[in-house]
C-alpha cells in the first residue's frame, strides 16, 4: 500500500475550529510521528492532557514497532522471515500476531480468487530489482518465481498455531495488510489508554475512532488520479472506520515505454500496467488494506462485486483507459458522507 493519495485534510480555518471544538470540551489535539513499516506511521489523538496523551501514542508506537520487527520481509530476523526459511520441510508455530494476520490473509486470498495473496513474495522481490535496476525481470527467474506462488500452499493449523509452506523457496509478502494491521493494534492500544477519538495514519491506510471534539468525523483526502489538485480530491468525512488507497503514482518503473507498477498479479506474476488507483473503505485497517490490493488487481466488475459482497465495505476505483479516467464505484460508496472541497 503506497501513501501518496490519502491525507487527513486540514482545510482552510478547520484547525482553529478543531482545536477552539476541542478545548471546550477539555480535551486537547495531539500530533506524533514516527517511521516504522518503510512509511511515516501518523497519530492524532485527542486527550485531556500531554502526559496522557504522550503515554498513550509510546506504547502505541511500541506495538507497531514490534508487529514491524515480526512482519518484516526486509529483515531476515523478523519472526516472518524465520519461518519462512523451512518452507517445504515442517511446520512452524508461530506467534498470535503472526498466525493471526496470516489467518486474515488466508480469508481474503479465498474471497478474492487469489487476487490478494501474500505468497507472492518470490515475485514481488525481482519486480522491486526490476525498479531498482530498470530492467524487467529475466522470463525463466519469473517462471521459477511463479511456481512457488499460490495461496493453497501456505497452511495453517489453529490448534498448534503453526504454518507450513509446501515448497522449499516460498515466501510470504505481508505487505498488502501489515500496515493496516498496524494501524488497527495501534488504535485498541489508544482505546485501552481511555482515547477516545483518535486516528492512526500509515502511508495509504488510516483507521480512524470516534470523531475529534464537536465534529461529525474526521476529514481524509483522496487525490484524484491524475490531479493533486485539492478541488480534484473526493473528502470524506469518517469515524469508526478505515480508508485504504492503493495506487501507481510514486512506485512504478518505465521500462521500454511500458509503466509497470509496484503492484503485482499474484496470479500471473506479472506488475501491473496502466494508471490506477482503488479507494476502500472498510470497518477495520486491515480489511480495507488487502481490499484495496486486490481490487487493484481484479478487473472492475469483479472488484465491485468482492467489495459489494464485504459487509461495511465501499470502493471507488479510477483507471486511466485510452488517455481518460474510468470510474467504477461499489454501491455502498455514494452513502458515504462526502463533502465540498471548497
Amino acid at each position: 500500500m503506497t501513501g501518496f493519495v490519502l491525507a487527513v485534510l486540514l482545510l482552510t480555518g478547520a484547525v482553529a475550529s478543531d482545536s477552539l471544538m476541542a478545548s471546550r470540551s477539555g480535551f486537547t489535539r495531539f500530533e506524533f510521528v514516527q517511521a516504522h513499516m518503510g512509511t511515516q506511521f501518523r497519530i492524532i489523538l485527542y486527550a485531556p492532557d500531554a502526559e496522557t496523551a504522550g503515554r498513550a501514542s509510546t506504547v502505541a508506537f511500541d506495538r507497531i514497532a514490534r508487529l514491524d520487527a515480526t512482519m518484516s520481509d526486509y529483515r531476515e530476523t523478523s519472526e516472518l522471515m524465520r519461518a519462512c526459511k523451512p518452507a517445504g520441510h515442517q511446520w512452524v508455530k508461530v506467534s498470535d500476531d503472526l498466525f493471526r494476520v496470516l489467518a486474515l490473509s488466508q480469508q481474503f486470498a479465498r474471497r478474492s480468487q487469489g487476487a490478494f495473496d501474500v505468497t507472492v513474495g518470490p515475485v514481488v522481490r525481482l519486480w522491486r530489482r526490476a525498479r531498482r535496476m530498470q530492467e524487467l525481470p529475466a522470463a525463466e527467474k519469473l517462471a521459477a518465481a511463479r511456481r512457488l506462488v499460490g495461496y493453497a500452499r501456505l497452511h495453517l493449523d489453529a490448534r498448534t498455531q503453526a504454518i507450513r509452506l509446501d515448497k522449499s523457496g516460498m515466501l510470504i509478502d505481508l505487505g498488502g495488510i501489515a500496515k493496516g494491521f498496524a494501524a488497527d493494534a495501534a488504535m485498541a492500544i489508544l482505546k485501552d489508554h481511555g482515547i477516545n477519538s483518535a486516528l492512526v495514519a500509515a502511508g495509504g491506510d488510516i483507521v480512524t475512532s470516534a470523531a475529534p471534539p464537536g465534529l461529525r468525523g474526521w476529514t481524509v483526502a483522496v487525490r484524484a488520479l491524475t490531479s493533486a489538485d485539492e478541488a480534484a480530491m473526493i473528502h470524506l468525512l469518517l469515524a469508526n472506520a478505515a480508508v485504504s488507497t492503493s495506487g501507481d503514482a510514486e512506485q512504478f518503473v518505465e521500462i521500454n515505454g511500458v509503466r509497470y507498477s509496484h503492484i503485482v498479479d499474484p496470479r500471473t506474476g506479472q506488475a501491473l500496467t496502466g494508471r490506477r488507483s482503488a479507494t476502500v473503505v472498510a470497518p477495520s485497517g486491515a480489511t480495507s488494506d488487502a481490499l484495496a490490493t486486490a481490487v487493484s488487481v481484479l478487473d472492475p466488475l469483479r472488484a465491485r462485486r468482492l467489495i459489494d459482497r464485504t459487509e461495511g465495505a465501499a470502493a471507488h476505483i479510477e483507471r486511466m483507459q485510452s488517455d481518460r479516467i474510468v470510474t467504477t464505484e461499489s454501491k455502498r460508496w455514494p452513502s458515504l458522507r462526502q463533502i465540498s472541497s471548497r
